[in-house]
């Protein structure tokens, strides 16, 4: 909203220059100054991801933009002596040029104050560390809970960006008649609150509109592409529509199986039999962690517990599911 606001007011400041040192052709002259200012701003626009990351604030973005201009101006004055240009047609073309420099210094320094160590080699601030890698995380992490987990382990240190939409959608559930829901949507406010104290990592809440999508899972692919950032889930579908649209995905179901015990045909170990399998003779039964196994001709057999031996395991985003026989 602020970079909208400074855009639109860059134009009417330009288009009003123009106006004044028109005189007699005022209005010819605000034309051209408006149409030279949309320019500049669309070149500035479609030109943000080559954005000077070195700056650090406004400030400093109109500092650089000031000094720019003046040795412009500088060099343009000695044009000027040497090519006998009336004066007045310099200073204004120095107004102009110090205009256009101001404005690229202060957009460009708004859009890369979180990179202000690479202007200054050395000086490197804490804040600044954490925020060397976005996040943007969606509903289903959140309450998914997990994520405060590996926070506090330190291994993830970044900025983690939470959209507004994703947030509403938390309140809605929390404000949902349907018990389960109601659940989900507290334990995910709950889980961000706590996320919010952790050192590791710095929340932000993103309030700028996500417009030419609807559903939410597109929106936060499209918020992933916008800020360069990685997604963090642990939908199966979302995973899959962000790396089809080349965005980095960081699926915590994925790191849960990296973590699971690695197994390998022909190991045998002792399993409890719970339930009947979805195939003929097939029995059903889970490890500590969730993992859940496939036992072959174990139907007769469930509630107990047997020797088996695997025969393969099946490695999936959704899950892992090993699959036995019978000792």
């Amino acid at each position: 909203m602020g970079l909208l606001f400074l855009r639109v007011f860059f134009i009417i400041i330009f288009a009003g220059l123009g106006y004044a040192l028109g005189q007699d052709e005022a209005v010819i002259f605000a034309a051209a100054s408006t149409a030279l200012a949309i320019i500049i701003v669309l070149i500035e626009v479609f030109g943000r991801k080559v954005s000077l990351k070195g700056l650090s604030s406004a400030v400093f973005g109109i500092i650089l933009g000031l000094l720019l201009a003046w040795i412009f101006s500088e060099t343009l004055g000695q044009f000027s002596l040497l090519k006998d240009v009336p004066i007045q047609i310099i200073d204004n073309i120095k107004m102009f040029v110090t205009f256009i420099f101001v404005y690229l210094g202060l957009t460009l320094g708004i859009k890369g104050k979180d990179d202000f160590h690479l202007v200054i080699p050395y000086v490197k601030f804490k804040r600044q560390e954490l925020r060397e890698e976005t996040i943007v995380i969606d509903t289903s992490v959140i309450i998914d809970g997990r994520i405060l987990d590996i926070v506090k382990t330190g291994f993830v240190e970044a900025k983690f960006v939470v959209p507004r939409f994703v947030l509403n959608e938390l309140h809605a559930l929390a404000d949902s008649t349907d018990h389960m829901k109601r659940q989900k949507g507290k334990r995910g406010i709950e889980i961000l609150h706590s996320l919010k104290q952790e050192p590791h990592v710095d929340v932000e809440i993103y309030d700028q509109p996500v417009e030419g999508v609807k559903s939410v899972d597109e929106k936060i692919v499209k918020l992933g592409q916008e800020l360069e950032a990685k997604v963090m889930t642990t939908d199966y579908n979302l995973n899959r529509v962000a790396q089809l649209q080349g965005v980095k995905v960081l699926n915590i179901n994925d790191l849960a199986n990296a973590l699971k015990p690695t197994f390998i045909a022909s190991q045998r170990f002792e399993l409890k039999l719970i339930k009947e399998g979805k195939e003929h003779n097939q029995a059903i039964g889970y490890l500590e962690d969730g993992t859940m196994v496939v036992v072959e001709g174990g139907k007769r057999l469930i509630g107990k517990t047997v020797m088996i031996e695997v025969t393969s395991v099946l490695q999936s985003s959704s899950g892992r599911i090993v699959f036995t026989k019978l000792v």
